[in-house]
């Protein structure tokens, strides 16, 4: 157990006990009364999220899931080569929460860089250890693996969804050089999404203890009138071919995910042959269309009727559409990037089925 005080904070680190003044640092940080609110506020706190009691009934938090749902599980991990990206070989015991501990120990702070699941390596600075947790858990290259000397229209018992998991944040702003998404052979995408100075950094747009967006004012010096993030547009092309220029670039990602899925859902009636449906908030989240409805309705989003008639190209597909899906701030972390995926997407969907690309622009 970790505990934040009046005039010091006492974590176990790797390392050992790491007492850490807050009176030395007191005019460069909030007060310890602030920063401790906003941290009970935050998600990395909340004791009764799905995040921190999904194992409640097994006791322990397992190793490849401890580094980023407990404390002790990231100051363990920090401790080894970090070869095993975001696993560590021991479970965990239950009650932790993301603490002081995670990101304040000694091998947080001198923490610089990142290796993602595809393998590859990225500087980060001060973004490493958020991004050791923000990256997914899974790569573009998994999926190569997984479709590798399949026929791309013939379903194949081996084939399972592959998911990305939550919040790949880092991953996306990453783009090319992390290989988050499943990018397919012959394009080109986007490398790491750089910002302005000042604005480039996980804790230069979200509060480090709240986790929430620094307010949408800090953006007005070049996105002028802008009220909301959601509204800020950083192309000048049509992505979704509507006619709209104006609209924010995250109704253009949104509109081409929609399409993304009604084609996914097209393919898999026509081509596999057995209809599929989606549910963000259900594991393995492509089930069954039992109805053939085009909805999820009653007893369908359920671990026995998890979609199973995947072709190598309706999963490339369904990787991604799960990739943006889950990265909801994707039009802020790299708009290019998530945009590329889904064009790339339903262009290879339309060899089979009838996709519409009329206007349709790709980055």
């Amino acid at each position: 157990m970790y505990f934040c005080r009046s005039f010091f904070v006492s974590v176990v680190a790797a390392s050992g006990l790491l007492l850490i003044s807050l009176s030395a640092t007191a005019q460069q940080n909030p007060d310890l009364a602030e920063i401790t609110e906003a941290w009970l506020a935050s998600p990395h706190a909340d004791r009764t999220a799905e995040a921190f009691t999904h194992w409640n009934k097994d006791g322990e938090v397992p190793g490849q899931c401890a580094v980023c749902h407990t404390a002790t599980g990231m100051i363990d991990y920090l401790a080894t080569d970090r070869a095993s990206v975001g696993i560590i070989d021991h479970p965990v015991l239950l009650g932790s929460v993301v603490e002081c501990a995670t990101c304040h120990s000694r091998a947080a702070q001198s923490l610089s860089s990142v290796v993602f699941p595809s393998g590859a390596m990225a500087e980060m600075g001060s973004s490493a250890i958020c991004a050791t947790c923000h990256q997914g858990r899974a790569s573009g290259g998994r999926v190569t693996a997984a479709v590798a000397d399949k026929e791309d229209d013939t379903i194949s018992g081996d084939l399972g969804f592959i998911n990305i998991h939550y919040k790949a944040a880092a991953a996306t702003q990453m783009g090319d050089q992390a290989g988050g998404g499943y990018q397919y052979p012959g394009k080109t995408y986007a490398g790491q999404f750089t910002h302005v100075a000042n604005l480039d950094t996980c804790t230069s747009c979200h509060s480090p203890h709240s986790t929430e967006p620094a307010p949408v004012a800090a953006c007005a010096t070049c996105h002028k009138d802008v009220t909301e993030f959601s509204a800020i547009r950083t192309t000048a092309l049509d992505v979704d071919g509507d006619g709209d220029v104006t609209e924010g670039i995250a109704a253009e990602i949104a509109a081409l995910h929609e399409q993304l899925g009604e084609a996914i859902q097209l393919y898999a009636a026509e081509v596999s042959v057995a209809p599929v449906v989606y549910d963000s908030d259900a594991y393995p989240y492509f089930f069954g269309d039992t109805d053939s409805n085009g909805a999820v309705t009653e007893g369908e989003a359920i671990f026995p009727n998890r979609y199973q008639s995947w072709t190598p190209r309706l999963l490339k597909a369904a990787y991604n559409y799960q990739y943006v899906a889950k990265d909801t701030g994707a039009y802020v972390h790299n708009p290019h990037y998530a945009i590329q995926l889904l064009h790339d997407s339903l262009a290879d969907l339309g060899a089979k089925v009838s996709v519409d690309m009329t206007g349709l622009v790709r980055p």
